[in-house]
């Protein structure tokens, strides 16, 4: 079963709370808030927000940077969202990209196995006290789920034996702009991401979602924008074009490719496969 779920942010009051109430009405599986500390909403007040307003949603970070976040503030976060939330929470954890995050808290951005092991050992010791570490608040569920989101070599055969879900992007190394990526989204790249993740469940972050008459226009202009080849783009599942039958015959394709049936987006429109 392909299940979709929404990443926003919050703008206005009214908006976010109306968003949160059509993206449960509407089927999504999950209401994601980015976590970027000084360039986006705090995910924790937000969702605590949607989540007074909706009873089914999940509700999670996509994803926490485990470089600037302490384990024990992201387990009484985490924790108590989950208590607000009647037991919807999420652990969305990565290891983080963007230098000016680790600047704002006066630490100097590792290198990549510096990021890689801090990401290892803050996701374990959050894990540790959402189970049972914490005295107060004591998580509803009895096991948050991980999600961990990233595409780094040893993190991925970390999350196959730890995490719940494993998000992938199919982004790679951080570009000089400290946000923008390189993108792997060749089909032997995204078949060696996926290898890495073994038999768990894998949910693909969508770039683009675009439902029109002329997909073909739509993945060359893409294609243009990104410096990946239209053939790429066309197979990917990070790139969504095409009336809504022909997205559906490609989320098909996927499964039986990749056996990925979980996708986030950004977009409400993904409500017209949803229903299909």
């Amino acid at each position: 079963m392909v299940t979709f779920s929404l990443q926003a942010q919050p703008t206005t009051a009214a908006d976010w709370i109306g968003l949160a109430r059509t993206a449960e009405d509407l089927g999504f599986d999950a209401l994601y808030v980015a976590d970027h500390p000084g360039a986006a909403a705090s995910p924790f007040v937000a969702l605590a927000a949607a989540a007074a307003v909706t009873s089914r949603l999940r509700l999670g970070s996509y994803v926490s940077n485990a470089g600037v976040r302490e384990p024990i503030l992201l387990a009484s976060d985490v924790a108590t969202l989950d208590v607000v939330s009647g037991g919807r929470a999420i652990l969305g954890i990565g290891a983080g990209h963007t230098p000016s995050e680790w600047e704002a808290v006066g630490r100097t951005r590792p290198d990549i196995k510096g990021r890689v092991d801090r990401c290892i050992a803050v996701a374990e010791e959050t894990a540790r006290l959402l189970a049972g570490g914490l005295e107060k608040p004591r998580p509803v569920q009895d096991k948050v789920p991980l999600l961990f989101g990233g595409g780094n070599t040893r993190l991925l055969r970390w999350a196959a034996a730890h995490a719940d879900l494993i998000g992938l992007s199919g982004l790679g190394r951080t570009l000089p702009d400290g946000h923008m990526h390189e993108t792997r989204w060749s089909v032997a790249e995204i078949d060696a991401q996926v290898e890495l993740c073994g038999d768990k469940p894998k949910e693909a972050l969508v770039q683009r979602f675009e439902i029109t008459d002329d997909a073909g226009a739509g993945y060359a202009a893409y294609a243009k924008e990104t410096g990946e080849t239209e053939r790429d783009l066309i197979a990917a599942p990070f790139v969504l074009i095409g009336t809504t039958g022909e997205i559906a015959a490609k989320l098909s394709e996927i499964e039986r490719r990749w056996g990925i049936t979980r996708f986030a987006v950004r977009t409400t429109d993904a409500a017209e496969l949803i229903e299909r």
